[in-house]
């Protein structure tokens, strides 16, 4: 499965609306998570590991072109079925958009607006923090040029 084919942010809200009991919501963050692309072991490296984060999470940022029209794409992965999930819910927020909209978005309301905020350990919150905050600070450096 490509990126292109995971779902839209809108599609996982529609989703979580649709689900109520969170131990299902939990599979289906899962089952994304599952769908993701695979990294190669390549780009399983310490540049691209996100620190802050419990499990082994690793995002490869690409950009168009540096500047103010950059457009940002990610691939990510995690060695936790959750945590993989929950990279696949913050591309599906980010992935495909222009440095300026990731700069301003901050994915972490999202996440505590689908209710993830009472329902994640602290530690994974953190994580997810730490992988918005990475995601944010690669758009800062594109829109940098």
């Amino acid at each position: 499965m490509t990126a292109a084919t995971l779902p839209t942010i809108d599609d996982i809200t529609e989703a979580f609306a649709l689900i109520d009991d969170w131990e299902e919501r939990y599979r289906y963050v899962i089952e994304l998570g599952k769908n993701l692309p695979t990294l190669t072991p390549e780009q399983r490296n310490e540049t691209n590991r996100v620190r802050g984060c419990a499990s082994n999470v690793w995002l490869v940022t690409h950009v168009s072109q540096p500047g103010p029209d950059a457009v940002l794409t990610f691939e990510g992965e995690s060695d936790a079925h959750i945590v993989k999930g929950l990279v696949a819910v913050t591309l599906a927020i980010y992935s495909g958009h222009t440095a300026r909209f990731i700069v301003d978005t901050d994915a972490f309301e999202l996440f505590k607006s689908l209710g993830f905020e009472q329902h994640l350990t602290p530690q994974r919150s953190n994580g997810v923090r730490s992988m918005i905050d990475r995601i944010r600070r690669d758009a800062q450096g594109a829109l940098a040029g």
